[in-house]
């Protein structure tokens, strides 16, 4: 594998990083977190908070965030259902959806100007909820049988709680795929349109941003396949151990975040990468 070598270091990079397994572990933040989003701050430095849970609008987000004492502002994050909406503007301009989520799906859907329905609508939309209705999934197949696009926010097919995984839109897609035939369409994470789109929500560019991710089947190849070299955690869900089941590898592993704390300007300066 081919590291960033000193002709190849940006004079200022930008960044996009993970959210959960990155920064914050269900309601606290991982140590050192705080410490590199107040450098990255008083810098001024670019950078995004990228997840693919759309469950929560971006307010939402910054408030579980700030009292986790990660004070990150709203333009500073960007979610799957943020993406999705803005992929099904481009697509179709003013169109209509029937959608499977909670508030942060069907607020960036409003904001995109769609119509939220369920009478012949362009898309369905699949996205997170803890309360999956086995009526709205059955709507959700009928629609697609007669015509509607098949469009999921992300591919997990498990989020986290305080008592175990859930399903997750990965798994819920699942049914209605294996029930219609229909493969849907996912925006989040590994697809690099949701790359793309952060980095043109903060005006950075593939060449001069860092991707930091705590998995390999998401973050790392999301940022990969998006031309940016990538950071990997060992405070979330992938290990050494899984890192070596993969025929690709992140361009520097690191314990945590708080090992880039000093090094922002210059992050392939780190005194001890694990890798």
């Amino acid at each position: 594998m081919e590291r960033v070598t000193d002709t190849q270091i940006p004079t200022d990079w930008s960044y996009l990083m993970d959210m959960d397994g990155v920064l914050v572990h269900e309601e606290h933040a991982i140590p050192g977190a705080d410490a590199f989003i107040s450098e990255l701050t008083e810098r001024n430095a670019n950078f995004i908070v990228v997840t693919n849970n759309p469950i929560y609008t971006r307010r939402d987000l910054r408030a579980r965030l700030l009292a986790s004492g990660l004070n990150i502002p709203e333009e500073r994050i960007w979610t799957s259902a943020l993406a999705t909406a803005q992929f099904l503007h481009n697509q179709r301009p003013g169109g209509s959806a029937f959608v499977i989520g909670e508030v942060g799906l069907t607020t960036a859907m409003h904001e995109a100007g769609y119509v939220l329905t369920d009478r012949s609508p362009d898309y369905v939309v699949l996205g997170e909820t803890r309360t999956y209705s086995f009526e709205a999934i059955t709507t959700a197949i009928r629609l697609i049988l007669g015509g509607s696009r098949f469009v999921s926010t992300n591919p997990d097919p498990t989020g986290p709680s305080r008592a175990g995984v859930l399903p997750a839109a990965g798994a819920v897609a699942a049914l209605i795929e294996k029930a219609t035939g229909r493969t849907p369409y996912f925006v989040g994470k590994p697809n690099p349109l949701m790359m793309r789109s952060a980095m043109r929500a903060i005006g950075a560019h593939s060449e001069s941003t860092l991707m930091i991710g705590d998995r390999m089947d998401t973050d790392v190849i999301a940022g990969l396949e998006s031309g940016m070299p990538t950071v990997l955690v060992m405070t979330g869900i992938s290990t050494m151990e899984t890192v070596a089941e993969y025929p690709f590898r992140p361009t520097l592993i690191l314990n945590s975040v708080a090992d880039l704390i000093g090094h922002t300007e210059d992050p392939f300066r780190v005194i001890s990468p694990v890798w």
